[in-house]
């Protein structure tokens, strides 16, 4: 059997209606996995569930809305994903926020919280809603996305870039907190991907053809680029791998 084998894991990926989150949740399932599939739209999820049932066969897929704001929302998530399929074997924190662009001395009080309270405290909540049952049967992985921004200075995404070096730092503590029960939690650093999410930083193709200039290999990435470590940090082939950060950047930061 392949490390990367995923069969009979069930895995929570938020985020993944579209662009990074969207590409793990296909990757998961290529792999065996039942996947749930949520963001804030429904509809949205139901779309991606209903695509993902019909490559990889009814009841892989599962749709269920929830915004990272609302932790009875996140609740209710982890509910109906036990609901479904009985347990929660990989939680993919690909969720967030960034509603400012420009100097760290421009951001609203309102706009701080909420990247704050968005790509920090929904993991924490979504993470210690799920933990429990991971600590109690002996294994679970818990992978969060997180961001290049969290590991150099930026002028432009500042307040991102606090969250994300904080969600490095949520997944270093909580290796020493559940790896004495076969747990682990790991980030994912990546850089320009294509995504909506990421769109106002990469549709300027004067300001992305600098960069690249700068980037060993001269492009930005795409979201499945991103969902391939996802795999290996949700399966076997990284059995012996927690606390830490990969950085899948194409060199940006080397």
């Amino acid at each position: 059997m392949s490390q990367f084998d995923l069969t009979g894991h069930v895995a929570i990926i938020t985020g993944s209606s579209r662009g990074i989150g969207k590409a793990s949740a296909w990757e998961l399932a290529e792999h065996g996995a039942k996947v749930v599939i949520s963001s804030r739209k429904q509809d949205a999820c139901a779309e991606v569930a209903a695509e993902i049932n019909g490559k990889f066969g009814e009841g892989t897929a599962i749709a269920v809305a929830a915004n990272i704001s609302d932790k009875a929302g996140l609740q209710h998530l982890v509910d109906e994903t036990r609901a479904a399929f009985g347990k929660v074997d990989i939680l993919v924190c690909n969720a967030a926020s960034n509603p400012y662009y420009g100097p760290q001395e421009g951001i609203a009080d309102d706009q701080f919280r909420k990247i704050l309270d968005n790509n920090i405290i929904s993991n924490h909540w979504l993470i210690a809603m799920v933990a429990p049952d991971m600590r109690d049967r002996g294994a679970g992985s818990i992978i969060i996305i997180s961001s290049i921004g969290g590991i150099r200075g930026t002028a432009i995404i500042g307040a991102y870039a606090i969250s994300k070096a904080a969600d490095m730092q949520l997944a270093r503590n909580l290796a020493h907190e559940f790896g004495p029960f076969n747990v682990r939690v790991n980030c994912i650093a990546p850089g320009l991907i294509r995504t909506d999410f990421a769109r106002a930083l990469w549709e300027d193709e004067a300001a992305v053809k600098v960069r690249n200039a700068t980037t060993p290999l001269r492009r930005i990435g795409e979201p499945e680029e991103i969902a391939g470590a996802v795999v290996f940090l949700a399966s076997k082939a990284s059995a012996f791998m927690t606390g830490q950060t990969i950085v899948i950047d194409g060199g940006v930061t080397i």
